[in-house]
């Protein structure tokens, strides 16, 4: 069976498989992967094990290497530049008159791409946006159209328990929920009670469904 480790890239997000190589990969450390959206810096959750060829999605990719202190200063500096591709990605689709909200950006490790995260209640065309954006970072741009509970994962936040929101600080995906598992743990039927920040049924409601 293929030796591998996990690998994530954001806070709660999706965990991916690569190979480790010959480099000694501990949970914890952050390492340099090639992935489809170019080169990306991600933290090691879970370390060296065997997996199934039929869990994995092959062929794998391998990692390059540990990151160092560089590379920790170029994801550093990346975050910093993000909040500026904000700004300027905002003055042009107000110049364009799109109905878009922008939510996030976000640089590849190798700055060759930049991609905006946005929700809209309806489909945009923003082809030229794409190519004044691509004048303006000299990066290959990706407007990238996501859901309200994909916006809360995005921006984190706190829920109505107190906490932080489930799907930014754990929940790697989403699961379906329902108002029968409301039912089922005789919680009050009220939209304001059962729905979390995002207007959405919380993804709470889950947790202790199969108790009831």
């Amino acid at each position: 069976m293929p030796r591998v480790i996990g690998v994530r890239f954001r806070r709660a997000g999706k965990i991916y498989h690569f190979d480790p190589g010959r480099n000694k990969i501990e949970p914890g450390m952050n390492v340099i992967v090639e992935t489809a959206r170019g080169l990306e810096m991600g933290a090691v959750v879970s370390g060296t094990e065997e997996v199934p060829e039929s869990e994995l999605v092959m062929p794998l990719k391998k990692v390059l290497r540990p990151a160092g202190a560089a590379d920790l200063r170029k994801a550093e500096k990346n975050r910093e530049k993000e909040s500026e591709a904000l700004s300027k990605c905002a003055v042009q689709i107000e110049r364009h008159g799109l109905n878009m909200k922008l939510v996030g950006a976000e640089y590849t490790f190798d700055r060759s791409k930049v991609i905006f995260y946005f929700t809209s209640e309806e489909r945009v065309d923003f082809r030229e946006l794409v190519k004044d954006l691509a004048a303006i970072f000299r990066a290959r741009i990706e407007l990238r159209q996501i859901g309200v509970r994909d916006e809360a994962k995005l921006r984190g936040g706190i829920g109505p328990c107190g906490r932080n929101f489930c799907c930014a600080s754990f929940l790697c995906e989403f699961v379906p929920v329902s108002i029968r598992m409301a039912k089922e743990q005789n919680l009050s039927l009220n939209p304001t009670k059962i729905s979390g920040v995002c207007g959405r049924l919380m993804c709470c409601l889950r947790f202790e469904v199969n108790a009831y």
